[in-house]
């Protein structure tokens, strides 16, 4: 029941959307972006790289925060938003149901694709190891990212609680899903024993509010994750497209003032800049969703589930091959 209304409220939060500002056909371009954090910590970050892409690109761009990543998601499929900053995972469920392609990635300040990674947090000093948070018994509070989040919750079930054959509604006493900064206050706050987190959410935290931040510590690291996309919905006139394209991949590369500024700006949000990709660089996310899919599937015990997963596995993975074998051989 709370399954369908989470995907119902998405939907009209998507819908809700042109209200928000001129429809698509009064020249507006709608940007997406993902509210990992709270919106005035988001806005305060995007708007300098969007009044760049104004004025860069001659486009009438207009911003919206979506309020998880789900919504983000739908309002895409319903051509409520034509372009976004969405997260890894966020970015493939755009690809597969909402008519997106990947128009470029984030890369980091060394120019490295893979940036960030899923960590486990615990308050400062409270003497819980990732040995206790396996030990389950339901002697700690737990909090969880957004269901679409790859560093919140798809990385934690992929790497450390599916491997294991641990539930964390079995394992903890209390299980709360929230966003990253909601579940870093609390942790910093006494309020959750452990949660998920990742390695940009700590860096926000450090600048935004380093007195909290040096209340909570790192019990555990993922292995490096695929970062968030630039994402624009296929049926976009192709010479707006190419405006996007050419301004993102080019931000933070010119000589001079002009350039000093658009890397401040990229500083601020902790990227080093985008790089052009396409779908196949989201392989390690589409294994993870679908391995957990897979592993979901056989623990209903449905026959049918689990034959539609496996298919649905072998098919990623035949992808992820071909992927591997058109690969420039370096």
């Amino acid at each position: 029941m709370m399954r369908g209304f989470s995907i119902v409220a998405a939907v009209l939060g998507g819908l809700l959307l042109a209200g928000c500002g001129p429809s698509p056909d009064a020249g507006v371009i709608n940007f997406s972006i993902a509210s990992a954090e709270n919106q005035a910590s988001m806005a305060r970050v995007w708007q300098p790289l969007l009044d760049d892409l104004r004025k860069q690109t001659g486009l009438n761009v207009v911003a919206h925060y979506a309020s998880n990543y789900t919504s983000q998601i739908e309002a895409m499929r319903f051509k409520q938003v034509q372009v976004g900053w969405f997260p890894a995972l966020s970015t493939l469920q755009a690809i597969r149901r909402s008519d997106g392609e990947v128009l470029g990635r984030i890369i980091d300040a060394n120019g490295a694709g893979q940036v960030y990674e899923s960590v486990l947090i615990v308050r400062k000093g409270s003497g819980i190891t990732l040995d206790d948070v396996l030990k389950c018994g339901k002697r700690h509070t737990f909090g969880l990212g957004d269901a679409q989040s790859t560093s919140g919750t798809l990385a934690p079930m992929a790497y450390v609680f599916t491997p294991r054959n641990i539930d964390p509604q079995q394992c903890f006493s209390v299980v709360r899903q929230s966003s990253h900064q909601a579940n870093l206050f609390s942790v910093a706050n006494g309020v959750l024993d452990i949660a998920t987190n990742n390695t940009i959410g700590i860096l926000f935290a450090q600048r935004e509010n380093p007195e909290l931040a040096a209340k909570v510590e790192v019990i555990w690291r993922s292995p490096p994750l695929p970062e968030s996309a630039i994402v624009v919905r296929k049926d976009l006139d192709p010479a707006i497209k190419a405006k996007l394209k050419t301004f993102f991949v080019n931000y933070g590369t010119a000589a001079g003032a002009q350039g000093d500024h658009e890397r401040a700006v990229l500083k601020s949000l902790a990227y080093g800049g985008f790089r052009p990709a396409d779908a196949s660089y989201l392989d390690p996310v589409a294994q993870m969703d679908a391995s957990e899919t897979l592993n979901r599937a056989k623990k209903s015990g449905d026959a049918g589930k689990i034959a539609e997963a496996q298919k649905a596995y072998d098919a990623v993975m035949a992808d992820i091959a071909a992927h591997h074998a058109a690969a420039p051989k370096s």
